[in-house]
């Protein structure tokens, strides 16, 4: 039977089992940026004639693959950076080859490494990747964007963030240094560079005196916050139209926002497109409810999407995109919907919805009408897209004073329409 050892180095000498493994490879792969360490471990000088230098994950996994298949008794060494199981090659070739053939041989993780050099826990931290892998045309689709990091500091103290060439030291501190919100905050950044490596330096300072230095590959970015950490605003479920930015009443209404929502049977990860999303009051439920599903709010009026925008800042929805444009042209560039609710067409309901059809081919679509004719043009787009369709009214009364007593003061009502395929 074959055996794939993925060895991590960088930090320590090889324990007696890495050592083992390694040196029984009949064959070691490794990458030139591998290279700049691995010929400092004794092991290298007995393994430098089965040595192969392959650049591209890709090209890697298929060599592999290929040397199994010739020869089934195949000890393959791969050289990996650090715990291959942190944001390395450890799951690429779990996924590809199985845990029966394929063995895990860490050394620290950069984390670890930062964390002991800058003296700051990583019990509680948030860790952040940013780094895109070795393929650029096959980037990993990355948790969270340079601009989010405002709001994810004002929720934890300590972040670890794993940079790249894209995503580098000098471009994260300056977008930070740009954040007002950050500007209310005291944050030190630290820079470890070529940690393990004999050129090895840690840079410390705020986000202002990091901008516009460069660093050396690899480095990983470690941001600290003194101070009380602000908690995410509760309830998850639940926010009112008073606490939130939005124009003239032009909002969906609490109770109506509540039946849309369990309607739409939220998964806990995908795309949702939220089309008229108004001032964005669903996209902010739906993306506090759920943070693994990414919100694409899309809307036409240039002042709602200022309130989508606030919004997103004040209840730090990260997972919201806003998008400036008329439906169901700025559709075209979104990613696939898996959820799709739309609060406003314009006028092009039949036409959002066809589109909507040719992208979702499963998934369910809610529909929130005030008009009669709305409800009927959306109910037969969906039934001659092959969707179930069902629907109801939400007819809500509110109590308001009214003298020494109390009144209920009815508001329109509104048409919920739900489509499923």
């Amino acid at each position: 039977m074959p055996k794939i050892n993925v060895i991590g180095i960088g930090y320590r000498p090889l324990g007696p089992k890495t050592s083992e493994a390694l040196l029984a490879s009949t064959v070691v792969l490794a990458s030139n940026r591998l290279m700049e360490v691995f010929p400092s471990y004794a092991e290298y000088s007995v393994v430098q004639d089965r040595l192969k230098i392959i650049n591209n994950v890709d090209d890697v996994m298929d060599f592999m693959a290929t040397t199994i298949a010739l020869d089934s008794n195949a000890i393959i060494g791969l050289i990996a950076s650090g715990d291959p199981m942190f944001h390395g090659i450890g799951k690429r070739t779990l996924d590809r080859f199985g845990p029966v053939i394929v063995e895990i041989l860490p050394d620290l993780s950069a984390v670890q490494l930062a964390s002991a050099r800058t003296r700051l826990s990583w019990d509680n931290a948030l860790l952040v990747s940013l780094h895109g892998g070795p393929n650029p045309e096959k980037r990993r689709k990355l948790p969270y964007e340079r601009t989010d990091l405002p709001h994810l500091l004002a929720r934890h103290h300590t972040l670890f963030i794993l940079t790249d060439r894209e995503n580098n030291p000098a471009l994260i501190a300056e977008t930070l240094a740009a954040s007002e919100t950050c500007r209310a905050m005291t944050i030190t950044m630290h820079v470890c560079e070529q940690l393990g490596y004999p050129t090895e330096r840690i840079t410390s300072g705020t986000p202002a005196g990091i901008a516009g230095n460069s660093y050396r590959d690899p480095n990983i970015v470690v941001l600290h916050k003194s101070g009380e950490s602000v908690p995410p605003p509760t309830p998850l479920l639940g926010l009112t139209e008073d606490s939130l930015s939005h124009s003239r009443g032009m909002i969906t209404k609490d109770e109506v926002r509540a039946v849309s929502l369990h309607k739409l049977a939220l998964p806990q990860t995908g795309v949702i497109w939220d089309i008229g999303a108004g001032s964005g009051a669903v996209s902010v439920e739906i993306a506090r409810l759920a943070p693994g599903l990414t919100v694409y709010a899309v809307e036409k009026d240039a002042v709602q999407l200022a309130h989508i925008e606030a919004n997103r800042a004040t209840f730090m929805a990260e997972n919201i995109q806003p998008v400036l444009g008329i439906a169901p042209e700025a559709l075209a560039d979104l990613p696939n919907p898996d959820r799709v609710f739309i609060g406003g067409s314009g006028g092009n309901m039949e036409a959002i919805l066809s589109h909507v059809s040719e992208r979702m081919s499963r998934g369910v679509i809610v529909v929130n009408a005030a008009q009669m004719e709305t409800l009927n043009i959306a109910l037969a787009a969906l039934r001659k897209s092959g969707f179930r369709t069902n629907a109801c009214q939400v007819s809500v009364s509110r109590m308001r004073e009214l003298g020494g007593g109390n009144s209920l003061e009815a508001h329109n009502p509104v048409f919920v329409i739900r489509g499923e395929r």
